[in-house]
Formats: C-alpha cells, structure tokens, sequence
C-alpha cells in the first residue's frame, strides 16, 4: 500500500459561478515512503492547488486522497490530524512569521501537537540544526533575521512537525544562488537522514534533478509524467511543448548524443557527463 494516493482528484474554483477554473483534473499517483519528488510546470498548471489537496488545505471537488489507504476526509473534523503528517512550507513562508522569538515560532506547530514541554525543545533544537540555524539566533525575533535566515526559521517551524511527508512549495524562490544552494543542500540531508518523503515544487529544472529521485509534471490542470528524474528529461521535446525547459547539463548532452557520442540520454549531473564523456575517450583511445 502507498504512503499517499490521489485517485482521479480534480478541484474546481468558484465552482458553478461565470469564474469557474478546473485547477486539477483528474490527476491520480501514487506516493512511497522515502520518495523524493519534485512536482514541475509552467505558472498555472496547477502545482500549488494540487499540494494543498494533498494535506487537506483544499478538498478535492471530486475524487479522493487517501494516506495510508484512508481518504485523508474520511472524518472531516479530524483534518488538523493530517496536517501533522502531512507538511506544507509555503512559497515565502516567511511572511508566516509571527511569534516574539524564533524559538516560539518554531515551536507553534509541536505545542498544538499536545508535545510535553522537553519534547517540543528538543524537536525545535533539532529542526533549527536540520536547517542551518544557530542556537543563538533562536531568542531574537524572527523580524531581525536575514531573509535566508527568515526562510529557514519558517521551514524548521513544519519540520519540528515531524511530518511524514515534506511539501515545500517554490522553497528556494527570492534567494540568492548561495541560499538557495544551501537550503537545497538541507532539505536533501534531510530527507537523507530521516528518510521522510519530501515533495518539492520548483520552476528550477536544475534543482529537481540535483536533490530529486522522480519528477511529477502538471500542465494544464493535468498530471502529463510521474517518473525517474531521468526518465522524465529524457523527453526534453515533450517538456518544450509544456513551456519547460530540460537542465543545461541535460540538453547539452543530448547536443553530443545527436551529434553522436554513445552517452546516456537524460544524464542530469555534471559529474556524470564528464564521467561518461571521460570513459568514451579512453575507449576510443583519445585520452
């Protein structure tokens, strides 16, 4: 049985009014435990009204979610119950900042879990380390922070949930190439160290092939590819149609395959072109 399951899920805004918008339609998938998804698409395709779906924010018109085999509405006025389990980091979640210190900001979501008082430190000393910030930052007030440092508060804030499943909506948006290297850098040892299932939404192409396993693709309110990172930008053509754009790296080995170079099509690193580029030389007696 999967961690989570959309089955044939659409949402509909201002439904049965002149402004009516099919956001999801009938998008079904599935979800393990451990997986590392990024979910990509052009501005409307519907990401970010789909991951609401997913931890109850937003019911679904029509269809279903189901965690652990049990529709995640089963009994509506248990829903906070999911939210728990299922985290949702907003696109710049730190306009979510509210609280006096950092450390009662991160510690808002266990204390409404009913967590004994050395629970909730010790979750909130350790999301704080999960995503880079000092302890001493955690008794200033979250507005003296840098806007990287905002970011990371806001998310250590859902990790001290102890989610089962990670969403994070555009998480790198606004930051500047360093921050956004680092935050990637610590949602991946993340989810390397406590193996929760993280969902990532992100118009970087680049980074969904640097932290991903798989890759959702929404376009148009439809699901069009849930596979391998690899898999899915092996078919750069297919994701041109949709307004996406293939990692550099990616396209660029492609040039060299049409070119014809025996490399592997959809190679997502760096280091595995130079690798495979340098194994072809020698073979070839060239290096």
């Amino acid at each position: 049985m999967s961690l989570l399951s959309v089955k044939d899920a659409s949402f509909i805004y201002s439904q049965k009014t002149p402004f009516q918008h099919t956001a999801v339609d009938h998008v079904s998938f599935d979800v393990e435990q451990g997986d590392f998804i990024g979910i990509i698409g052009h501005t409307g395709s519907g990401k970010s009204t789909l991951v609401q779906m997913l931890n109850g924010l937003l019911k679904p018109t029509s269809g279903s979610v189901m965690l652990d085999g049990i529709d995640i509405w089963d009994k509506p006025k248990e829903i906070r119950k999911i939210r728990f389990r299922v985290g949702l980091v907003f696109q710049y979640p730190e306009y979510q900042l509210f609280e006096e210190t950092v450390e009662k900001d991160i510690s808002f979501g266990p204390m409404n879990m009913g967590l004994s008082e050395n629970e909730i430190k010790e979750r909130v000393l350790n999301a704080a380390q999960f995503v880079g910030l000092d302890t001493e930052l955690l008794q200033k007030s979250p507005f003296d922070l840098s806007g990287g440092e905002k970011r990371r508060a806001a998310i250590a804030g859902v990790i001290a949930m102890d989610p089962d499943i990670l969403i994070l909506d555009e998480p790198c948006a606004g930051l500047d190439p360093l921050g956004r290297d680092v935050l990637l850098t610590q949602i991946y040892r993340f989810h390397q160290q406590r193996g929760n299932t993280v969902l990532l939404v992100s118009h970087s192409m680049e980074d969904v092939a640097a932290v991903c396993d798989k890759a959702l693709v929404m376009d148009h309110s439809h699901l069009q590819m849930i596979d391998t990172c690899e898999r899915v930008f092996s078919h750069g053509d297919r994701l041109a149609e949709m307004g996406l754009r293939i990692p550099q790296i990616t396209s660029i080995v492609d040039s060299l395959i049409d070119a014809g170079f025996p490399l592997q099509k959809g190679t997502l690193t760096v280091e595995k072109a130079v690798h495979d580029i340098t194994e072809y030389l020698k073979k070839e007696g060239r290096l």
